[in-house]
Formats: C-alpha cells, structure tokens, sequence
C-alpha cells in the first residue's frame, strides 16, 4: 500500500463539524483541509445505527477518494454509531495505513481535569444519548463517576432554522437543563455532546446554574488533534500545508454558505458533492 499524502478530513452530518473544524483550524492552520457535510441526509440524530454506519462510510470512501490520510468524524452521532466499525471492520481492507479518529473519546479524557465531583452531564441528539457511548467510555476511564444523558431533540432545529437567539431557543434550552438537573442534581460539568449545540452556548449560559462547568468540543478535539500529530509523525509528514479549505456539501451550495458562515465566523464557499 503506498503512502498517500493530502488534506486531513472532516466530516458531519451537517454544519456542527464546522465548529470542530474551526477549532482545529484555529491551532493547526497550516494544513489543509477538506469538509464534507451530508446535508441533504441529515440530520442524523434519530436515524438507526445501520443507517448512520453506511452514510458514514461512505462520507469515509468519499474523503479517502480525495486523497485524506487522516478523516475526523466531527460529529458525535456518528462517532457514537459508526467510528468503533469503520476503524475495526473496515479501514483494515480499505487501507491500513490511513486513520478515522472521533470526537468523543478526546472529550472524555479531559474530563477528569475538568469535573470537580464527578457527576457529568451530557447534551446530545437522541442517538448519541440512546448509543450509551458517553456512558460507556466515561465508565472505562472513570468508574467512580456518574453520568447522565439528556436528549435534545430541538435543539439542532433551532440552530439550523436561525432561532438560536429566539424565544423558543429559550423554552427548549431551559427545559432540557432542568430535566437534566431533575435527574441528577449533583452534575457539576456538562458535555456539549453535539457540534451544534456551541451555537446555543449564550442561551445554555444562561439557564444553567453556576457553578456548573460548559464543555465544547471544538477546542478539545483540536488539542487531541494536535497531540495525535506529536505522536504519530508517520501521519503528520503525510499532510499537505498550504492552509486551504475545500467545503463539500451533499445540498444546495447557496443553502450550506448561508447557514455555514455563522459557524465559521468568516465566509464559505462550498461545491455541491
């Protein structure tokens, strides 16, 4: 198997990768990028295991094709339904040189650092809730902590319809802190456990009780990027720097540079897959 070099990969069911992208961007710009946003499929967070396994794989295939060595799942529903398979069953036959890392065993382990009694409660899709995945790599790192997941079936929708700042932004996000709180009024940290969710982090600021530690993603995900790079120098001679980002959207171009800008800060120009 040769030795391929190109762009690291990002991929998300939609526009929240972009705010691990961003993240990543922010500490290794020197690199070059592709994201691949399945838009036109999405949002994933209720569809079966199945289902988000073969369009993850083919997100996968895709970015392969395009000659990424490294592909970043930065999406928490895929992570938790697809990534254990991918790199498992199927990156053997594929090519083993290449790697397909996630975003939520890099968010576990920092939570020792950042949980002060080890009560940790997670925001997510229904899927990443239903999939236990926080759960269970919480439970392999840190067997004494107590974790509670709350899923938040409204929040994506807000964000992708521009309501995050809205009056129902307010309904939704402090119905779901409080059933969250009602379930374990211990939690002293809480995992943003979807891409999307950063753009409710005024509103989340606002409802949750202090004291209570806000976990994003996008920053962790970078430092465990960073981190990966340092020791894997075989993977990080392979990726091309020149600081470019191509954006690829399974929908209408127009539609994801619209929505896509306010998770990047800046504008996007994406090409229709």
């Amino acid at each position: 198997m040769f030795s391929i070099d190109g762009p690291i990969g990002v991929f998300d069911s939609g526009y929240g990768g972009l705010t691990i992208l961003r993240g990543i961007r922010k500490l290794l710009p020197q690199y070059d990028y592709i994201y691949l946003g399945d838009n036109a499929r999405a949002p994933y967070g209720n569809r079966s295991f199945d289902i988000v396994y073969q369009f993850t794989l083919e997100a996968v295939n895709e970015l392969f094709s395009r000659g990424c060595p490294l592909v970043i799942i930065a999406c928490n529903t895929a992570s938790a339904k697809a990534l254990r398979s991918i790199q498992q069953r199927d990156l053997p036959g594929i090519d083993p040189t290449r790697r397909v890392l996630g975003v939520i065993r890099p968010t576990v382990e920092v939570l020792g650092q950042l949980s002060s009694g080890g009560h940790v409660g997670v925001f997510g899709t229904p899927g990443t809730i239903a999939s236990q995945s926080y759960d269970i790599e919480i439970a392999k790192l840190y067997p004494d902590f107590v974790t509670t997941g709350q899923p938040c079936p409204m929040w994506v929708p807000l964000v992708e319809n521009k309501e995050a700042d809205g009056p129902g932004a307010d309904y939704f996000v402090h119905k779901y802190i409080s059933r969250l709180l009602e379930a374990d009024p211990k939690i002293d940290s809480v995992v943003l456990g979807c891409t999307h969710y950063p753009l409710l982090i005024d509103k989340i600021r606002q409802y949750m009780p202090a004291g209570i530690r806000i976990i994003e993603q996008g920053d962790i995900v970078a430092a465990s990027l960073c981190d990966y790079l340092q020791r894997h120098p075989e993977m990080e001679s392979r990726l091309t720097r020149g600081g470019t980002v191509e954006y690829l959207t399974t929908e209408n171009p127009d539609k994801f540079n619209d929505l896509a800008a306010l998770f990047m800060h800046s504008e996007v120009n994406a090409s229709r897959l």
